[in-house]
This record gives C-alpha cells, structure tokens and sequence, in this order.
C-alpha cells in the first residue's frame, strides 16, 4: 500500500480546511487510512494530505468524479493546483 503526500492551493483559510470532515468521507470510502493534514507554516493558503492508498488506480478515477469536485469546492481547495507525489 503506497504512502502518498497530495499538496495544493486552499481559498477557505487554514482552519476551514483543517475542521472539514469532507476529506475523511471522501478517501475513506476509497479505503484510504492514516490521512494526515499539514498546512505551510509561512503561507497558510498551502496545504497538504499524507495517506496510506490502498489502490492508486481507484483513487485518480475518482479524483474525477462530481464527488471529488464537491469535496473540494466544500473545502476550499484549488483542483488545478494540486500534485500528488508517490512513495517510492
């Protein structure tokens, strides 16, 4: 199960990002465990997700999906910005 780091552009502010339940809802329904939030100590419009993925394929399908947009519309978070870096 690969460990994933997903960074990206917020516009709701920190707080607003880090009290979502949106996240959780989303990625565990996926299978995804041990989500962890991170926010740029010098620029809190930048943010992060550190996850445990259990199916790589399953979770950029449904970064696609209405679902996916919802969640990140609801928290804020900028979909063109974001990158995902794998464990390697």
């Amino acid at each position: 199960m690969p460990t994933i780091v997903a960074y990206h552009n917020i516009t709701k502010g920190a707080d607003h990002w880090l009290k979502s339940p949106k996240r959780k809802e989303f990625f565990g329904a996926l299978g995804v465990t041990n989500i962890r939030t991170f926010v740029d100590g010098q620029d809190p419009t930048r943010a992060a997700v550190l996850m445990d993925v259990p199916d790589m394929d399953t979770v950029k399908q449904a970064l696609q999906s209405k679902a996916a947009a919802d969640a990140m519309e609801y928290d804020g978070v900028v979909p063109e910005s974001i990158v995902i870096l794998v464990e390697s």
